[in-house]
């Protein structure tokens, strides 16, 4: 199994980033391959100008058309998510997640902020044709310590994590490959 993931804060360390580090290592000891992104690892002009020819948006866009999941994480600003991570998935193609499982992650300044990943991340995932996307896990500011590189979760999220990312393991194995689409006939009438 073959997942990306993407950091969605503009700010690295961040909280947001923090919940996506151990979420990326617990796939990796499930033996899910992870390729992490981050926003850093595009032009800023390119998101900025819309720039649908980067060579770093195309590469990322193969690599996920490649892979069976998207753990996407990010920072809930103005009962949003970041406006960054907006602008890359706007670059996407409409079906870019077409045949993946979503795992979205998202940190904020209070449990006020829960339910901007319902409308407005969800939307979007959904609008790129994502096959599934979980509940995924919301954690305020308050859950989620940053010690330089050091990520402490309170317990409460600490299990709210492991649960979603066990269900994330679980829908990645049952996801339907593009390999295994069936044709059905437009037409059941015979002829004769």
């Amino acid at each position: 199994m073959r997942v990306i993931s993407l950091a969605g804060s503009p700010r690295i360390p961040s909280r947001s980033a923090g919940l996506l580090t151990l979420s990326q290592n617990w796939l990796r000891q499930q033996g899910v391959e992870v390729i992490a992104y981050t926003l850093h690892d595009f032009d800023a002009e390119d998101l900025l100008y819309a720039n649908f020819n980067s060579p770093a948006i195309k590469a990322f866009t193969e690599q996920l058309a490649q892979a069976d999941g998207l753990l996407i994480s990010t920072p809930v600003y103005k009962a949003s998510f970041s406006g960054a991570l907006k602008t890359l998935l706007d670059l996407l193609p409409e079906r870019a997640l077409d045949h993946k499982v979503v795992l979205p992650l998202a940190t904020g300044g209070s449990v006020g902020h829960m339910l901007a990943v319902d409308y407005a991340l969800k939307p979007v995932l959904a609008a790129l044709k994502a096959q599934e996307v979980l509940h995924g896990v919301f954690a305020d500011d308050s859950q989620v310590q940053l010690n330089g590189e050091d990520v402490t979760l309170s317990d409460g999220v600490a299990g709210r994590l492991e649960e979603a990312l066990e269900s994330f393991y679980l829908a990645l194995g049952r996801r339907k490959p593009p390999s295994l689409r069936v044709t059905l006939p437009l037409s059941t009438r015979q002829t004769a």
